[in-house]
């Protein structure tokens, strides 16, 4: 049975494209995609939206005061009474598969892929890194797929999830034929291997893409600003299904990034979202670094 912290992420998330448009917060969502290599195969970030959201210790920095989160902001050159989120999704070309990781909440996501030259239709794999609306919002337009020919695939504990959620019923219905489970661990397209992250959601999984040399890691809601996710990563994040599952996961993980200089892609951190994570004394900085194209 969900908790009331789960039902209030969820139907929070669905609600701030919608409420933050309207109030005049978000700003006008704007198409944008930038293509870079992994050894042989073409990726591209793609843009969807971008959430800003008020400081009110109520996400970021739970149980510590606006002025504590408001420093960090500073200290980063940021607004202090306000965290902007990027809201972006990769594509990945292999020869027999056009893959998407997650589809943001279906605000500039289409527009962003039609740069590409991509339809669609020609999406045969989607990869959802969790359940949350602004990661499976864009699989729905207009009450049907937006992605008709397109495999869905999550691990099996988030299907579970996602389907006892009430807010995601009309999704869920939509998409219910089109879903394939697996378990995290394997490798659910060639060269991209889905990789546990638990702690945000039951099943949340990131995925690991490589060719040849080439590697990069897509982490999902590991971590959401690229400011008070890494400066204090031991900070609860209202968003987290497991505060401290939550909190475990994106230590450990932003730990092994560091020591590994892995390439990442984070879709919350400013678009295109892709980078490195070094170590800063005991906490963490972030380096945009995006690969050539050619």
């Amino acid at each position: 049975m969900l908790n009331s912290k789960t039902l209030f992420v969820a139907s929070s998330l669905t609600a701030l494209a919608i409420a933050a448009s309207a109030s005049g917060q978000m700003p006008p969502q704007q198409p944008d995609s930038r293509a870079f290599k992994i050894g042989s195969l073409d990726l591209v970030s793609l843009h969807d939206a971008q959430f800003v959201l008020p400081n009110d210790g109520k996400i970021f920095g739970v149980g510590h005061s606006t002025a504590e989160i408001g420093e960090l902001l500073k200290a980063a050159g940021a607004p202090t009474d306000t965290v902007t989120l990027s809201v972006d999704a990769l594509l990945v070309k292999e020869p027999k598969h056009v893959i998407l990781i997650d589809t943001g909440v279906g605000g500039a996501l289409q527009q962003s892929l039609a740069q590409t030259g991509t339809k669609p239709e020609e999406v045969t794999d989607i990869l959802i890194t969790h359940s949350h609306p602004d990661h499976i919002g864009g699989l729905v337009k207009d009450g049907k797929l937006a992605f008709p020919k397109a495999t869905i695939r999550m691990s099996s504990a988030e299907w579970a999830f996602a389907k006892k959620n009430a807010q995601l019923a009309d999704i869920v219905k939509v998409i219910d034929d089109n879903v394939k489970t697996f378990e995290p661990g394997v490798e659910v397209v060639p060269q991209i291997t889905s990789v546990s992250l638990m702690g945000h959601t039951p099943g949340h999984v990131g995925y690991e893409i490589v060719s040849g040399k080439g590697k990069l890691l897509d982490i999902g809601d590991t971590v959401h600003s690229s400011i008070i996710s890494l400066v204090e990563p031991e900070w609860p994040v209202g968003f987290d299904n497991d505060e401290k599952g939550g909190e475990k996961n994106r230590i450990d993980t932003l730990k092994k990034l560091a020591k590994d200089n892995e390439l990442v892609f984070t879709p919350h951190f400013p678009f295109p979202g892709v980078g490195r994570i070094t170590a800063d004394g005991d906490h963490f900085s972030w380096e945009p670094s995006l690969p050539a194209a050619k």
